[in-house]
């Protein structure tokens, strides 16, 4: 039971008398999480937020990471996420289930399935250097449902390139802005387009760049309105962002 719906056709099954209040009860109780010894996987998460749990690949062996995938692939979850995982452990995995692995953002898509993709995020780089950490904003955004622009070298150093795709810019529901050295594509972005934007500072840059410290204080500094900021690096928290404001502009309009 892993989504609203399997929730909603249970409480049905109860009113039409198909299943017993206590059946019913049981199944609640057993379904939350399933413990693997090393991991206990939330099987609630999307029902609380919408999406599935993903899984943080770094720090974990090739066959914690199968062990997961595989059990949550058997209880119905589908386009599960695992985010920075080596070659070595996206090869045991693509062996073991369907998968589709992107070796630059280093993310899996574990038993991928076709979507409609909704709304309008763009994605954003100041340079070709901090396309990793935005393919892993946009792929993670994909995986979730939604459309993906990506515009990608068009840091401030040439600042015609990125106002001459002002059309996506200002049809965004969300615009995710890339960059490292001093960050300064999050706050131009932010003074063009009326969608928030989230800035993502990259560890790209020289010493006094600090590994990303640099771009992450110019942009917590940024004048600009609606612009907020995710940890250095942090691709997938802008994508999972980026998407949930996205999803809920649609459910406004619509």
């Amino acid at each position: 039971m892993d989504n609203k719906h399997d929730i909603l056709q249970l409480l049905r099954s109860v009113a039409d008398g198909t299943t017993s209040p206590e059946d019913a009860l049981l199944n609640l109780k057993e379904e939350p999480f399933e413990d693997l010894d090393y991991a206990k996987i939330d099987y609630h998460r999307s029902i609380r937020q919408g999406a599935s749990e993903v899984i943080y690949g770094a720090g974990k062996t090739p066959e914690q990471i199968k062990g997961i995938v595989t059990a949550m692939g058997e209880r119905g979850c589908r386009n599960i996420l695992v985010t920075r995982i080596g070659q070595e452990a996206a090869d045991i995995l693509c062996e073991a289930v369907p998968a589709e692995y992107y070796p630059l953002p280093k993310l899996a898509v574990a038993y991928p399935e076709e979507q409609a993709h909704r709304g309008s995020i763009v994605v954003a780089t100041g340079g070709t250097s901090d396309i990793p950490v935005a393919e892993e904003a946009a792929l993670t955004a994909e995986t979730m449902g939604n459309k993906v622009t990506r515009l990608y070298d068009v840091g401030v150093a040439g600042l015609h390139r990125l106002l001459s795709n002002l059309d996506p810019l200002m049809s965004a529901r969300c615009v995710v802005a890339v960059a490292g050295m001093e960050g300064a594509l999050a706050s131009v972005i932010g003074g063009l387009v009326d969608c928030p934007v989230i800035a993502v500072p990259t560890s790209v840059g020289y010493g006094a760049s600090f590994g990303g410290l640099s771009a992450l204080l110019s942009m917590l500094n940024s004048c600009a309105s609606g612009c907020s900021v995710v940890n250095i690096d942090n691709g997938f928290g802008a994508g999972y962002l980026a998407s949930m404001i996205n999803q809920m502009e649609g459910i406004k309009e619509n």
